[in-house]
């Protein structure tokens, strides 16, 4: 923790710190902030969910279930253009995608995330979802929860490994919150967010899911969000099947992920023409919904449809409130077509202006496609019976793995949202083989592709996590020691004896690097006297053996001094201006005092 504390902070918190240094050690201190993490990001998680619902009430309470309703076409243009006007208005920064936000905030920001995540996410995600916006609450309020410990660190002034476990606490909470499963909560802060699981972070991170989840209960009860009650046990019979449709799970993510990308390039193209974005975005959204009420919100409702189903006429309430109600020989091609076109509404709302994530249509997506598999492998008797319930659940842990990169994840979450314990076995083999197949053509997560193309991804790796952390502007070294190409070798003898390094820039009066002096390589005439005045600087120069970028990643800049052999290397900014010089002994200084501080428990 930082030793000064800034004399801007209100009086009392400077007391209570001074306070907590004396009577409370580090670890005891981050168990309680911890604690008060995970109770506020279950406040957030039940504010969330009872927004979104009351919303969901007030506009669709009054449908008609046996016909299609042309308000379907209204409301997501509306709640997108209001979410938009909150954002551009009020919040005044880009808040979507969140989960990659708090892996940039790790990876590149010191896990410092700003106050409005402390609550914007919310709001414009209630709006976005209560109007129809295809998206997902999960993703937000891990934002939130991210956020919350993220500042109440900074409040404190606590250092960049301890923000980063508090970074962690607020997103397992959140998970653990809103699913009420503390496991995953831990589980998916290991796979996702990529945050070692040293004692020193292990033991906050478990508080926060079990604070989290037990204010959950006395928030909304025992209810969960999703209902299960498994009538046929898992049989060794059906592992034929529950390989194929792992299987079928990764193909469809690795379509999730790669459309969804598509159609954000699309939408990427106008990020400066918002009425188009809200046009194109809004009258897709609206058209989809319109068509498949089921792609209306987060989804859940036909998600318990699909779980708790027993017959034809429980199924065949997922046509409700659409063109095709009570035509159940169409329900195999409206799920089809359902699970085909998430993608496209769930990009719809993000590029037209909305805010949600992409957790809860993995889960969507993941439920359809085990039912569709498993009636249309009943419907040709492939093989042995498998119950559409069951596969139904699969799914849903197959997808997840498949589009987050996080089997554990899957398998836990499911276990614990729904209780089917008894169905282990079953999801992960589902799981592993849905992973196993995405990885083939997809080394990131949804949520660590765009960071991973920049280079600034945090992975498990240590040696990769270490130089992601690092940053390359922090070593420069600015006051370097410049001379003109025609100075004198006597003028630049001078100019050795007051510089830093082993290195002398040559620049011309425009600025411009013509090359570089290596003060070791003219030892041989520097202390000849008689020679001072026959040599001069563009005699000695030579091109320096490469140049850096200051945006370049630290592993590129490791890999090119390896290459090079080079001590000394120059540093450009974007408008070709030498910014200054790096040094190789000073980047392995840092390097090796970062490894031992993340080798510490």
């Amino acid at each position: 923790m930082d030793a000064t504390i800034s004399d801007r902070r209100p009086k009392w918190l400077q007391r209570l710190h001074e306070w907590r240094v004396e009577h409370v050690s580090e670890k005891m201190f981050m168990i309680i902030l911890a604690l008060v993490v995970g109770f506020f990001a279950a406040v957030a998680a039940f504010s969330l969910h009872w927004i979104i619902n009351q919303i969901v009430l007030l506009l669709t309470s009054s449908f008609e279930k046996s016909h299609a309703n042309w308000l379907y076409l209204v409301y997501p243009v509306v709640g997108i253009y209001l979410t938009s006007l909150f954002v551009r208005y009020i919040v005044k920064d880009n808040i979507s995608h969140g989960i990659t936000r708090i892996l940039y905030a790790i990876s590149t920001n010191k896990s410092r995330l700003k106050s409005h995540n402390c609550w914007s996410s919310v709001i414009a995600s209630a709006i976005t979802i209560g109007f129809g916006g295809s998206v997902g609450a999960e993703a937000p309020i891990v934002l939130t929860g991210s956020a919350i410990g993220s500042n109440l660190g900074q409040l404190f002034h606590l250092d960049r490994k301890m923000l980063m476990t508090l970074v962690g606490c607020g997103a397992a909470g959140a998970i653990a919150g809103i699913f009420k499963a503390p496991i995953a909560g831990l589980v998916f802060t290991l796979e996702v967010l990529m945050i070692d699981m040293t004692m020193s972070a292990l033991l906050p991170i478990l508080v926060s899911c079990v604070t989290a989840t037990c204010f959950t209960y006395i928030f909304s009860g025992d209810a969960s969000l999703f209902t299960f009650h498994l009538d046929n046990e898992w049989s060794i019979q059906r592992a034929p099947a529950y390989i194929l449709l792992g299987i079928a799970c990764g193909i469809v993510s690795l379509y999730f992920i790669r459309m969804m990308g598509a159609c954000e390039d699309v939408y990427a193209r106008f990020k400066d023409h918002p009425h188009i974005k809200l046009a194109i975005g809004g009258t897709m959204l609206s058209l989809l919904i319109f068509l498949f009420p089921a792609l209306y919100g987060e989804g859940y409702s036909s998600i318990n449809l699909l779980l708790n189903g027993q017959t034809e006429a429980d199924w065949d309430r997922i046509l409700n409130n659409s063109l095709f109600s009570g035509q159940g020989s169409l329900l195999i091609p409206y799920i089809a077509l359902v699970l085909l076109t998430k993608v496209f509404a769930t990009s719809a709302t993000n590029g037209g202006g909305g805010c949600g994530g992409t957790f809860a249509p993995s889960l969507f997506i993941g439920c359809f496609t085990g039912f569709l598999f498993s009636r249309l492998w009943n419907m040709q008797q492939i093989g042995v019976y498998i119950p559409e319930k069951n596969f139904s659940l699969l799914g849903m842990a197959g997808v997840m793995s498949g589009v987050m990169h996080a089997p554990l994840t899957g398998i836990f979450l499911i276990a614990e949202l729904t209780g089917g314990y008894s169905m282990f076995m079953p999801l992960m083999i589902v799981s592993v083989c849905a992973y196993l197949t995405i990885i083939i053509f997809e080394p990131h997560s949804i949520y660590g592709s765009r960071l991973a193309k920049q280079g600034k991804l945090l992975t498990h790796h240590t040696d990769h996590a270490v130089l992601t952390l690092m940053n390359l502007d922090s070593v420069i070294e600015r006051d370097y020691l410049a001379v003109s190409p025609d100075m004198e070798l006597g003028q630049i003898v001078h100019k050795i004896s007051r510089s830093h390094s082993t290195v002398l820039p040559v620049i011309d009066g425009a600025g411009t690097l013509l090359g570089e002096i290596d003060i070791m390589k003219i030892r041989n005439v520097v202390f000849r006297i008689e020679l001072y005045h026959h040599f001069t600087a563009s005699q000695l120069m030579r091109d320096p053996k490469a140049t850096l970028s200051d945006d370049a990643p630290m592993v590129d800049v490791m890999r090119i001094f390896d290459r090079t052999g080079a001590n000394w290397l120059p540093v450009f900014d974007a408008q070709a201006h030498l910014k200054g010089y790096v040094s190789r002994q000073r980047i392995y200084t840092m390097y090796r005092k970062m490894v031992a501080d993340m080798s510490e428990d």
